[in-house]
């Protein structure tokens, strides 16, 4: 690869990923930019275009490229491929293998699992999206993916496949999907948990369903029963502009403070401890934390990378508490990561269209 291609494996590499020699070999063979003929939004908001000297700088960036909004809300997009050669890393695609993919994007990740040889099936609901990835496909010149319109939630009945993988945000894990794998399947989803989605690699056997986690991430969230509240919902995500001012109520605790990937680790650990966890827009910091978030959705506390936590609202001392406990324990637990828990799911939702969701975390033997 040359020009603006010729760093993307590096910089995918650069995102934490140890990319296979028949990973990489796709990622250098399958160009991103047909996938994306209409633009993409820029992180400043302004419209990326084909004609744009930083179009192609830009798309062959570690970077999630946003194809599609509602207003200000992004609906598709093609995902960071960091992110997606860790999902496919963890799918252990083989070829020849039938894949169930949930949520078709821009068809980019499809290519990238049929140029590892797999039959791909994706399905989304949002018709115009999946034509848009169909054409990409076909200019790509890419066989063996076919791309369906329907409800994720009820995968593809009539075929048997060997992984299914989600690239949209979800509560939990349709039933149906399980129903459709062959012996020894595997689903890779970003599973909600505490306000984020962290990617889950689930097995079934023997009637249960258990996971472990991949990797940290965020996604867009589906729509419909794939995110059904259900007993062990958390918060919703906290925007700007109604959180109480918070002030700090203990100091810090980590020096230097956790760099993202111990915050995740405590993050999540904070989810398993505590179901008023998730992401918060705090007023007079610049980037959103993990918060601990009060009934009225107005108060709570705050847990900041350097371990300072900050409180407000009517509830702010039992929040602080709560807080000052998560990390106190998260430190005697000897910091596990999110991938050192093992984590067990049950059925929950909405009845008529139930989803498998996490309910029991254990340390990984």
């Amino acid at each position: 690869m040359t020009g603006a291609r010729g760093q993307y494996l590096e910089q995918i590499r650069r995102g934490g990923v140890e990319l296979s020699p028949e990973l990489a070999g796709a990622f250098a063979a399958v160009p991103r930019e047909v996938f994306v003929p209409d633009g993409f939004q820029r992180r400043d908001g302004t419209w990326a275009k084909p004609a744009d000297p930083d179009f192609l700088e830009i798309v062959y960036s570690d970077d999630v490229l946003v194809t599609k909004v509602d207003g200000r809300t992004p609906t598709s997009s093609s995902s960071q491929p960091s992110l997606m050669a860790l999902m496919i890393l963890a799918l252990r695609v083989r070829a020849g293998q039938r894949i169930l993919e949930i949520g078709a994007g821009t068809g980019y990740n499809a290519a990238l699992l049929s140029s590892l040889g797999a039959e791909v099936t994706s399905v989304d609901v949002q018709p115009d999206v999946a034509d848009r990835a169909r054409s990409a496909l076909a200019r790509a010149q890419i066989d063996g993916v076919r791309v369906e319109v329907g409800d994720g939630y009820e995968g593809f009945p009539g075929v048997r496949f060997d992984r299914v993988i989600v690239t949209v945000g979800v509560a939990g894990i349709s039933p149906r999907w399980v129903d459709q794998l062959a012996p020894d399947g595997l689903v890779v989803a970003p599973v909600e948990h505490a306000g984020t989605h962290p990617v889950l690699a689930v097995r079934p056997a023997d009637g249960q369903l258990t996971a472990t986690v991949v990797c940290p991430s965020g996604f867009m969230t589906a729509a419909g029963p794939l995110t059904a509240a259900h007993p062990g919902s958390f918060p919703a995500p906290h925007t700007a502009g109604t959180l109480t001012e918070l002030t700090e109520v203990a100091g810090p605790r980590f020096e230097p403070p956790l760099d993202s990937l111990a915050y995740r680790d405590l993050w999540y650990a904070a989810g398993v401890w505590h179901r008023r966890a998730t992401h918060g827009a705090v007023p007079s910091l610049k980037q959103g934390c993990l918060l601990l978030l009060d009934e009225e959705r107005r108060g709570g506390a705050a847990i900041l990378p350097d371990g300072r936590v900050l409180a407000g609202g009517p509830q702010a001392a039992g929040f602080a508490g709560d807080a000052g406990t998560i990390l106190d324990r998260w430190v005697a637990a000897g910091r596990p990561g999110m991938r050192d828990w093992r984590v067990g799911l049950a059925p929950a939702g909405d009845p008529a269209s139930p989803i498998w969701v996490p309910v029991s975390w254990e340390p990984r033997s």
